[in-house]
């Protein structure tokens, strides 16, 4: 892959006036062969494992940023699904020990985030993850780095309702233990989860990964904002183009800085995720490049056309940029990392019924937004299985990060500060979906399953 010099200083420009960086750096760790009947040995060998390759991680990418002037703004660690490894300590307890584990070692080798603290669960729950989610409350409320998912579904499984079911209790503690709800941002429940997903709550090191591989994340939604607006008279067809040859650009900086970082670190590179990651930095809003397309505001009519032929143009710029594209690749539009999101749902533009239907076509789901503090269980778990009915029957990734902000109403603000940003309390119907949540079970998988 030879960059040409005009390239060079284009993607600096990028740097430099756009807001172009990397996202993120997620360094993917096998704990398997950790596993020790003594439980005190066990954690030592993951402490030793998880702050050794975080170090190794931080020393490596230091001098790379330097030397491409592009910042890699987060370092990350994901793990084996940790329900997967406690399967012969599995108690409440020793969850909460493992976790302030992997938080302590994150914290001593300088990383940002450590996940995979969660459990695949798609066609039911063995004793192990149904005690992770039991321990959840007290693991996302007692540390500060540990991130947690769950994944409940799939196209070939269809999806776990009893899974569901237990997730709106839980989160509703979560947000009780933990101040301003943060808890609740470090937990996502997806369906159809990538195995190589580098971007944090999700993020966990597959069973068909190698030992450890290396993940990036890219993002550019200021470049590609750039872009369209010095493009308002083009057609459809014309903005497609103009966004594809952008994000290859972005994709191609993305894999250089990842391959050679993977090579420093003497581990396989796997992936870059394409995905335009918002953060509430002026420039760097997902909401902002829709609203150059010609929209008034994110949520108008329109919106949904606007975000297809965005995902479209980014996932194909990227697929030609590189043949190691994967994790999530298309757009994030979560409320309380981008700017313009928050100002849409402030000013009435955006409800939590247009965001769903945005979601049928963009990159993940429901992210980052809350709801009455009050809201009942029963409605949490039918939100979330609604959005993750989208995934399945379009068989592709979705997700939901909610939070219901205790002690908070509809129009009120959560702030959290930093890179989650704020978050306005989004209104919830108060039409009950209880009864039919009762019934629990499974959605049967839909027939494009029987693809084999």
């Amino acid at each position: 892959m030879r960059f040409d010099v005009e390239e060079v200083f284009e993607t600096a420009s990028m740097t430099l006036y756009q807001n172009l960086d990397i996202r993120t750096t997620t360094l993917g760790i096998n704990l398997k062969d950790c596993i020790d009947s003594d439980f005190a040995a066990f954690q030592d060998k993951v402490y030793r494992r998880v702050s050794t390759f975080g170090r190794s991680l931080l020393e490596k990418s230091r001098p790379l940023e330097v030397k491409y002037g592009v910042p890699i703004v987060n370092k990350r660690i994901a793990v084996t699904p940790v329900s997967l490894i406690m399967e012969t300590h599995c108690t409440v307890e020793k969850y909460l020990a493992m976790a302030q584990t992997l938080d302590r070692a994150a914290l001593d080798a300088g990383i940002d985030f450590v996940g995979g603290f969660g459990a695949l669960a798609q066609k039911g729950l063995t004793r192990s993850d149904a005690v992770l989610i039991e321990a959840l409350p007290e693991v996302l409320s007692a540390t500060q780095r540990v991130c947690a998912f769950l994944n409940v579904g799939s196209t070939h499984a269809g999806l776990n309702l009893d899974a569901v079911n237990l997730l709106g209790p839980m989160l509703k503690e979560t947000a009780q233990r933990s101040p301003n709800a943060i808890g609740c941002a470090k937990f996502v429940v997806f369906v159809n989860a990538p195995e190589d997903n580098p971007f944090m709550a999700g993020a966990y090191h597959g069973v068909g990964e190698p030992d450890a591989t290396l993940n990036v994340g890219i993002s550019g939604p200021g470049v590609v904002r750039s872009v369209v607006e010095k493009n308002r008279e083009c057609d459809l067809t014309q903005l497609s183009e103009c966004i594809k040859r952008t994000v290859f650009k972005i994709t191609r900086a993305g894999e250089l800085i990842g391959r050679e970082l993977a090579a420093n670190l003497g581990i396989p590179f796997g992936i870059v995720d394409i995905s335009l990651a918002s953060t509430t930095a002026p420039g760097d809003s997902v909401a902002r490049v829709l609203e150059a397309f010609g929209l008034e505001h994110i949520g108008t009519h329109g919106s949904t056309l606007a975000l297809a032929l965005l995902m479209d143009a980014v996932k194909k710029g990227g697929a030609m940029a590189s043949g190691n594209v994967g994790g999530l690749s298309g757009t994030f539009i979560p409320v309380s990392e981008d700017s313009g999101m928050i100002e849409a749902v402030m000013s009435g533009a955006l409800s939590l019924d247009k965001l769903e239907a945005l979601t049928a076509v963009c990159s993940v789901g429901l992210d980052m937004f809350a709801i009455p503090g009050d809201t009942p269980a029963e409605t949490i778990a039918a939100i979330i299985a609604d959005e993750l009915a989208i995934g399945i029957i379009n068989d592709k990734t979705t997700a939901v990060r909610v939070i219901p902000a205790p002690g908070k109403q509809a129009g009120d603000l959560l702030e959290f500060g930093g890179l989650l940003g704020s978050a306005p309390v989004m209104h919830v119907s108060k039409l009950s979906a209880a009864g039919f949540m009762r019934r629990g079970g499974r959605l049967p998988a839909p027939v494009t399953s029987l693809r084999n």
